[in-house]
């Protein structure tokens, strides 16, 4: 598992302008399964998103998909964590 953080490096007003091609590549990857959970830091410095996949590699690779990486708008940090708790609905992820 991954969280993904987001820090953005344009002004708010850039931001505004990517974030429907933004949503659409999140939405992508909610399709193909990598993308558990998304959204906005408060305040709104940046984003988080919690992911599943193989690898970092594959997680990197996605992410130079997401149109703020593309435009220079965001920085990303990821953190692998291994899951050995989790709420039962999550449970499916729990590694042991």
């Amino acid at each position: 598992m991954f969280i993904i953080t987001l820090t953005y490096l344009k002004p708010a007003e850039e931001i505004d302008a990517l974030l429907a091609k933004h949503r659409e590549y999140l939405r992508e990857q909610y399709d193909n399964g990598m993308f558990l959970m998304s959204g906005r830091m408060v305040p709104r410095t940046g984003g988080v998103i919690i992911a599943t996949a193989d690898s970092k590699a594959d997680i990197e690779a996605v992410i130079e998909l997401d149109p703020f990486n593309e435009a220079g708008a965001a920085s990303y940090t990821i953190t692998e964590f291994v899951p050995t708790m989790t709420a039962d609905i999550l449970s499916q992820f729990k590694q042991h």
